[in-house]
């Protein structure tokens, strides 16, 4: 039987890939792309093989509840354990990410709660209004109640400092938690395993001795002026964060080796670092964006380069054909033989969040910035529209490629989906504020 794993590096540019990951072993995409410029809809494609916007997986509204059938999902009733591991708080249960898996864990949750543990995310949400006497009450219930004691209070002291400002720079150490979870799973002969790592998202603060430099960037001042630290800084605190990635994947890579047939290792998106005016990776569809690694190591050792256009459209259809499951969704198999394709990519707008924020630096465009907008890539070429127009690399395929992106456009079945209101806990929350999403 073949065992198989999707694991996405967050936010891992292909420039800051080609530095950092010679040692990973497999077939390389040199020309793979995005379907968008950041994380949900680019694991909307990835679970659905379809384009976001045909799924209404998207900006406000980033909550897994399409029809279609997701890829964990597909696992499952073809007989496999789904199992998950996801530092990312939007690739969650919070947003239904979930489906499928039959077993789900995330750095989000901060510790692994279980009944032996206090909840402190649920009382602290429901006694807001007691004021001070709330510590008084869970230091009680923690001391007397049916919990484990020290565990409970160190959790509850984590969550204070955090709340207080500090610890909120600490690096997600999602890619340690994840190989701890990986060497303690006894894996059979049907697996589905999907992980998510973050080390190279924002805020740029790996351990020591990764670190080489201590900047602090938020992204919408930045991008409406200019960023408090030296750019260089930020590129170099951005570079040290994928050092430390490539350090902690390898390890994580090891392990899976062992107990898997086929290992894809693909980004979701990647991560403006200054160009075209811009920090991280809010809006726009450019290049340094849509432009993503990918490899598939497989069992039988096969390696080599393909510079043939492919998307994450293609990685959802070559994961199901692994286990002889059908697909009726785009893409296609990235261990056949490959032929060129035309396809898209999308900008749904902004989160409601980075609009405001946006507008409440004074940027006077944030409407025009708003607006949806799309790319279109066809062998070596890639055009995609901007604020200020159209922009474009590599030879034209045919005289109007803007032409032809509205006619793929139009030929997408999009669904129509109302902004969706979420109902978060405070530790998600707290957790998509750490990193730059709220």
């Amino acid at each position: 039987m073949t065992n198989v794993a999707l694991v996405v590096l967050d936010t891992l540019r292909k420039d800051a890939f080609d530095k950092h990951f010679d040692w990973l072993p497999g077939r390389r995409y040199e020309n793979a792309w995005s379907t968008s410029h950041w994380t949900a809809p680019a694991h909307a494609s990835l679970f659905t093989g379809k384009y976001a916007s045909e799924v209404g997986i998207y900006t406000n509204s980033q909550r897994f509840d399409c029809e279609e059938s997701l890829l964990a999902e597909q696992f499952a009733d073809a007989g496999y354990t789904t199992r998950a591991f996801s530092a990312n708080p939007n690739i969650s249960p919070a947003f239904d990410a979930h489906r499928g898996f039959q077993q789900f864990d995330g750095e989000f949750r901060l510790e692994e709660l279980g009944e032996e543990m206090f909840d402190w995310e649920t009382f602290i949400a429901g006694s807001k209004d007691m004021g001070s006497e709330r510590f008084a009450i869970a230091l009680k219930r923690c001391l007397f109640g049916d919990y484990e004691t020290i565990p409970s209070l160190k959790h509850g002291a984590k969550l204070k400092l955090r709340d207080m400002g500090f610890g909120k720079t600490d690096v997600s150490d999602g890619g340690e938690r994840a190989i701890s979870l990986v060497q303690k799973t006894d894996f059979g002969n049907r697996e589905f395993f999907f992980a998510n790592l973050m080390e190279a998202h924002a805020p740029y603060h790996p351990p020591e001795p990764f670190k080489t430099v201590e900047v602090d960037v938020d992204t919408i001042p930045a991008t409406v002026g200019s960023p408090d630290a030296e750019p260089s800084d930020i590129q170099q605190a951005y570079d040290d964060s994928a050092r430390y990635l490539s350090h902690v994947y390898e390890q994580l890579f090891e392990e899976l080796r062992a107990d898997f047939d086929v290992i894809v290792t693909v980004s979701d998106h990647g991560e403006l670092l200054g160009e075209h005016g811009n920090w991280g990776h809010m809006f726009g569809l450019y290049p340094e964006l849509t432009n993503v690694p990918l490899s598939i190591y497989t069992a039988d050792g096969a390696s080599g380069e393909s510079n043939v256009a492919v998307n994450l459209c293609d990685v959802h259809r070559t994961l199901v054909e692994c286990i002889d499951v059908e697909s009726n969704r785009r893409g296609r198999n990235l261990l056949g033989e490959l032929d060129g394709e035309e396809f898209l990519t999308e900008f749904h707008g902004l989160r409601k969040a980075n609009y405001r924020g946006l507008r409440n630096e004074g940027l006077e465009d944030a409407d025009r910035v708003n607006e949806n907008r799309n790319g279109l890539v066809s062998g070596d070429y890639y055009g995609y529209e901007t604020v200020d127009g159209w922009s474009e690399c590599g030879p034209k395929p045919f005289a109007n490629p803007k032409q032809r992106l509205a006619e793929l456009v139009a030929d997408c079945d999009h669904r129509q989906v109302e902004d969706e209101e979420y109902d978060l806990d405070d530790d998600i929350v707290s957790r998509l504020e750490d990193l730059g999403y709220v």
